[in-house]
């Protein structure tokens, strides 16, 4: 699941990522704007995975979560898909500003 919070007076919106995978012992998201470096996301008390990051507003971000150091997975909840040059999909998280 992904949550989005805008700032009214910033060019950046705060980016929560919630994964559910109760088969894993860690995890970490991967961003395209970041050059795919991993981040550590914390298991919550009800067993998601979290963390939250700022990400430029009106663009499209890839991301994927790594699970266990070795499995990739897409968020079936993000704004899209697009493919990657393995073969397999990244999500993608759209920053583009509401109107009003």
């Amino acid at each position: 699941m992904i949550s989005k919070r805008f700032f009214k007076t910033k060019d950046e919106c705060e980016v929560r990522f919630e994964l559910t995978a109760p088969d894993a012992a860690s995890a970490e998201l991967a961003l395209s704007s970041n050059d795919w470096a991993p981040i550590t996301m914390r298991r919550s008390k009800a067993g998601q995975f979290r963390t939250t990051v700022r990400l430029p507003v009106d663009r499209t971000t890839e991301f994927c979560y790594r699970l266990d150091g070795e499995r990739w997975r897409h968020d079936p909840e993000a704004d899209g898909v697009v493919a990657n040059p393995f073969g397999t999909t990244n999500s993608l998280v759209d920053t583009t500003r509401p109107i009003g």
